[in-house]
């Protein structure tokens, strides 16, 4: 099983989990299942539609056990989040989301995994999708899908992280409680967008890219996403940590662009250009779930000394921020990858927030 589709996560998730972790691994919870569902004439934000769009999906525990939704990042997918810093951590007997008790359940989003994507055949004939459409989606996954009409939880990291934010404003009354991660509510902007908007320029501007219609995968994909990863994951102290000098320094470099891309090069445009009209600032006094937000002090894009995300927060009438502090231990914007940084506060908050009626 693949950790991740996309070559960001594969080069920089492993890499930054701290070394001094010990989780359990994936055989202390039940085997996760795997299913595929069919979201018939989906309609796009662009007003394309789809006659048959394909969500994967993995589910751990049985559907008797409370549902929590699991969101995964750009890149991802529903399997990136079984390994031992994430799943490990949390799903396994007496954690907070034992899966003997909850019903887990963890989508492939538009364009990721193995649900429909620009790869499948249509290249850059693909619907241009958004975080909107992916929401969407994942409610109709769930709601007609499996059949479930309200979550104890939707939790989700990073891209998964926008993802809740909108899924306690679009759906206020589907869930008990939220746990964005590694995220603002607030529009895309600032060094998170500048960022990907050069990695995203530089592969179309790559001569082997050909408007989506390459023969082989663009060669400068590599390096759009090896300078894109070290400048916005990582954190600031690990990196003193592991490069003390040139040698080291160059030496990481090295090994990433030695990394292979396994990603295609439309998934990959299409998955980091679907932030691009995020923004979950316009309705926070709509969430009505226990919401909290858990991000790290040392988070590249979504650095705490700006304040937005403090004034946000503020708005959210049952919502709080866990800020990770930094240390040589975390890894900046990759430090939620690794769930024992915070998983006494997700049994905190579950254990203090009541089931709301269905």
């Amino acid at each position: 099983m693949k950790a991740c589709c996309a070559a960001l996560a594969a080069i920089l998730l492993f890499i930054a989990m701290p070394a001094v972790s010990t989780p359990l691994s994936a055989a202390d919870y039940p085997a996760p299942k795997q299913g595929d569902w069919i979201a018939r004439d989906f309609k796009f934000h662009t007003g394309e539609t789809m006659p048959e769009l394909k969500l994967h999906y993995t589910t751990i525990g049985e559907p008797t056990g409370q549902p929590v939704l699991v969101l995964h990042g750009t890149g991802g997918s529903g399997a990136s989040m079984l390994g031992p810093s994430f799943g490990g951590e949390l799903f396994g007997a007496g954690q907070p989301l034992d899966a003997s008790k909850y019903y887990i359940i963890l989508p492939d989003g538009i364009g990721h995994g193995k649900s429909s994507k620009p790869s499948d055949g249509l290249k850059t004939s693909f619907p241009k999708y958004d975080y909107e459409d992916m929401v969407e989606a994942q409610y109709r996954l769930v709601t007609e899908g499996l059949g479930i009409k309200h979550l104890r939880l939707v939790i989700g990291n990073s891209m998964g992280g926008m993802h809740t934010w909108l899924w306690g404003e679009k759906y206020p009354k589907a869930m008990d409680a939220l746990i964005p991660m590694a995220s603002q509510p607030t529009e895309m902007a600032s060094r998170n967008w500048m960022m990907r908007r050069i990695m995203l320029d530089t592969i179309r501007n790559d001569p082997d890219y050909n408007g989506g219609n390459y023969a082989s995968q663009p060669r400068m994909m590599k390096y759009a996403i090896t300078a894109y990863g070290i400048a916005s994951i990582g954190g600031t102290l690990a990196y003193q940590s592991q490069a003390p000098t040139a040698a080291k320094a160059d030496k990481i470099v090295d090994d990433r662009l030695a990394t292979p891309i396994t990603a295609d090069a439309n998934d990959f445009v299409y998955q980091w250009e679907s932030s691009h009209d995020y923004n979950a600032g316009e309705k926070l006094e709509a969430i009505e779930a226990s919401l909290l937000l858990i991000n790290s002090a040392d988070d590249e894009r979504n650095p705490p000394e700006t304040g937005i995300t403090d004034a946000a927060i503020k708005r959210v009438k049952n919502g709080r921020l866990f800020l990770i502090s930094a240390s040589a231990e975390t890894r900046g914007h990759g430090t939620t990858g690794n769930a024992r940084f915070y998983s006494e506060q997700v049994r905190q908050l579950l254990e203090s927030t009541p089931q709301r009626a269905m």
